[in-house]
């Protein structure tokens, strides 16, 4: 069985972290099956039917799959409505759309959750001088700091959502290139209390890429008036093709789609040029697979603990998104990380990543990623930019047998290095 020629010691340290973390992916299975059940429900309560799956041309007027797909996702999220739409470039583009659908020149955009992740920055005018940015619009960027240890400051939020009376609080769920805890419903709901009593009329606005289908609450049910993300992350389930959506209050939405579109015909418009089918197919596996990466995640944790590195969240730890953090130290341990997840993909296994410039990042970064669709990170993927602490970040696993295969090819890699390391110094 062992076709990779994995070394006897990760082997044992693998089949050691899956008694470890036994009772976690039982009850990761517990929230798939809630999940997978309620999108069931959406799928029917929307009347979903074979002839959904076609695609319109020109302006798409009458698309009943595009329509029932937003149907789907608004019952599957607890929201008054949703936006999903294939023309969605990425969950950046998605968030942007919902920023400059809802906010106005002269308003106030507070981000209580620190510095917001890395490509957001320059649509909102914190990095870059590109024209039409928020900054461009005279949109104003605030930010409340975290305390010294990552969490949330709540003595700090509250004081800065009174002070300021925000037009949006902004929370970004996920830790993006930071250590930083994500957050879990328990600490959204925190917030959403803490604004509606603070500023009642201000808009809580969550960044919820990586956090779909990963507790049994929604964000939408705590306070959360209106969120953003991707379709090649969680919420379209390792099928979707490409795409994002937004979902939550019905006023909020129609602003956001008469941003995407014209003000007037909004969601009324829009071809699907074939696209609904796959869309349709991700959002019915998406709670599955989303399950299937955090049962990789979790597996992750416990075996690179055994291995002595220090873990973000650990295994046992409650999870608010699929992504694990694995401190590595240096460089060349993070470079053959991602070496070992790239060799257990099933596409491009023979690619060897290697840090390079990317748009929108500071640092050099270092992707591996051999995936059915480009750039998916449902998809077991690692990355991490060059810089310290030398941490990955590693996500998704279309299923956790793969998502296994991939950690251990890692930690093989890593382990072998260091053996490397040994030899050389002997011999010196």
């Amino acid at each position: 069985m062992n076709f990779f020629d994995i070394d006897n010691r990760v082997l044992k340290a693998a089949d050691k972290a899956i008694a470890l973390c036994a009772d976690k992916l039982k009850e990761i299975d517990e929230i798939q099956e809630y999940n997978q059940i309620k999108m069931i429900k959406a799928f029917q309560n929307a009347g979903v039917r074979e002839s959904y799956f076609s695609g319109s041309t020109g302006y798409g007027y009458d698309d009943f799959g595009r329509d029932a797909l937003d149907r789907v996702y608004a019952y599957a999220f607890d929201a008054e409505d949703a936006l999903v739409r294939h023309n969605f470039v990425s969950g950046t583009h998605a968030l942007t759309v919902a920023l400059f659908g809802m906010l106005r020149p002269g308003d106030t955009m507070l981000s209580v959750t620190g510095m917001p992740y890395d490509t957001i920055r320059s649509a909102i005018g914190i990095e870059g001088d590109y024209p039409g940015s928020l900054k461009d619009f005279d949109i104003r960027f605030e930010m409340t700091g975290l305390l010294s240890d990552g969490t949330l400051d709540y003595a700090q939020t509250q004081q800065d959502i009174e002070a300021k009376q925000p037009k949006m609080v902004y929370i970004q769920r996920s830790r993006g290139y930071s250590t930083r805890p994500t957050l879990t419903w328990r600490e959204i709901k925190k917030i959403c209390d803490i604004s509606k009593k603070a500023s009642p009329k201000s808009i809580i606005m969550l960044d919820n890429c990586y956090g779909e289908f990963v507790e049994k609450v929604e964000p939408l049910t705590l306070g959360v008036d209106i969120m953003a993300g991707s379709l090649i992350k969680n919420a379209g389930g390792g099928i979707a093709p490409t795409g994002g959506y937004i979902a939550g209050k019905h006023q909020l939405v129609e602003m956001c789609a008469y941003r995407l579109t014209t003000p007037g015909t909004g969601k009324e418009i829009g071809a699907t040029l074939g696209n609904n089918r796959e869309l349709f197919m991700g959002a019915y596996h998406a709670p599955h697979v989303t399950g299937e990466a955090l049962k990789t995640a979790v597996f992750a944790s416990a075996l690179f603990e055994i291995l002595g590195y220090e873990t973000a969240p650990k295994f046992s730890d409650s999870r608010g998104d699929i992504i694990q953090l694995i401190m590595l130290g240096n460089e060349h341990r993070l470079c053959k990380f991602c070496e070992g997840i790239q060799a257990g993909s099933a596409v491009d296994s023979f690619v060897v990543p290697v840090p390079s410039d990317m748009p929108g990042y500071e640092s050099q970064v270092i992707m591996a990623a051999g995936a059915f669709t480009l750039g998916s990170s449902i998809e077991l993927s690692a990355d991490a930019p060059l810089r310290e602490p030398y941490a990955v970040w590693m996500q998704g696993g279309l299923n956790f047998h793969g998502g296994k295969l991939g950690v251990m090819l890692a930690a093989d890699k890593v382990l072998k290095y260091e053996d490397s390391l040994i030899l050389f110094s002997d011999r010196k």
